[in-house]
């Protein structure tokens, strides 16, 4: 497959100090791009890194047809590597079904991918937990004002070094139960990756963060009593030795690759692992009485991030005196160990650039 490649003239000054990175601010010399028309995608081409051009009426401003995904590439002793991205792309063609847009081709994406990585090769970062984070993403790009799907798509990447997602890096965080406002609803778009559900929950978020909250952990829509997510990450408890998670058959929860491969760990580990119905009564019981010895967010940003305390209708619940629990930590070192290379993949989850 051809790649039309158009190098950029001027380079970007990388940065120097990786411990200094943050998340999501700083972005690299060029991006992949591809045109939907006419019932069919264009070329794939990668470009220098610039504005989209859209029409004032271009349905994703007006209609949210929006789609994207998160992936991190990784510099290893022997050279670049991916985790899992073919289950992103995956994703993002479900994600694509439930918005009604075009279906990408993952092979052929793959390949523009790897290629994008290899142009950028010297942007992915080497300190300890850092990464290349690969941000793909599709919207609708007809220009209409009227209720129905586009016609005309852009999917786009775009990449640029990371470091924690939290500033804290990786320790025990603060989070706020959420009992007004929500996330997603059964039946709705909470399982696609669409950028709505990132919009309905900022204002919970900001709330909370004043508060000194690092996440929300929302609960279910209906009756606001089934824990969900926590911020943008699948969301984990370890009650009386079983780590328990909510379950995906209800479609408010989008189906996180970093849950999977945690679920297919445990289980690898012979930690009884459940995914079900699980009540925030039933968490605060477990709060109290110390059946709940660990919680833990799961996601491509963080990849695990322990909780440390739970606040719930002011009151406020330490969970393991704050501090990060053995199955937490063992998980976070045998993931990020994978991903990074420093420990063997028996899953077959990694894939080399």
């Amino acid at each position: 497959m051809a790649i039309k490649i158009t190098k950029s003239q001027t380079l970007k000054k990388k940065p120097v100090d990786e411990s200094t990175l943050g998340f999501g601010k700083i972005f690299s010399d060029h991006m992949l791009i591809m045109h939907y028309k006419d019932g069919q995608w264009g070329p794939l081409e990668i470009k220098p890194y610039g504005n989209l051009e859209l029409d004032p009426a271009c349905c994703s401003l007006h209609y949210g047809q929006l789609i994207f995904e998160g992936m991190k590439c990784y510099s290893t002793k022997e050279g670049l590597q991916l985790f899992r991205p073919r289950e992103n792309f995956k994703r993002m063609n479900r994600s694509a079904e439930r918005m009604v847009m075009a279906q990408i081709d993952i092979d052929i994406v793959m390949e523009g991918l790897k290629e994008l990585l290899r142009i950028e090769k010297d942007w992915v970062p080497t300190s300890k937990g850092t990464a290349l984070y690969i941000r793909p993403t599709m919207i609708g790009s007809e220009a209409f004002l009227g209720v129905h799907p586009s016609n005309e798509y852009i999917f786009y990447i775009i990449v640029g070094p990371v470091g924690a997602y939290y500033a804290e890096g990786f320790a025990p965080i603060k989070i706020m139960v959420e009992d007004k406002y929500v996330r997603a609803v059964a039946g709705g778009v909470g399982n696609a990756k669409t950028a709505g559900n990132y919009a309905a929950s900022m204002k919970s978020g900001l709330e909370a963060a004043k508060k000194g909250f690092s996440q929300v952990l929302w609960l279910d829509g209906k009756e606001r009593k089934y824990v969900e997510e926590v911020g943008a990450m699948n969301m984990m408890f370890v009650l009386d030795g079983k780590v328990i998670t909510a379950a995906l058959d209800e479609g408010s929860i989008l189906p996180g690759i970093t849950r999977d491969s945690v679920i297919q760990l445990l289980k690898k580990k012979g930690i009884p692992v459940e995914e079900r119905k699980l009540s925030i009564d039933e968490v605060i019981a477990g709060a109290k009485d110390g059946k709940l010895s660990e919680a833990f967010g799961t996601g491509t940003a963080a990849v695990i991030s322990p909780v440390g305390s739970i606040t719930y209708k002011d009151q406020t619940y330490e969970i393991n005196n704050n501090k990060i629990g053995k199955i937490t930590q063992e998980l976070y070192d045998e993931l990020t160990g994978i991903q990074t290379g420093d420990l063997e993949d028996t899953f077959g989850w990694v894939e080399k650039v």
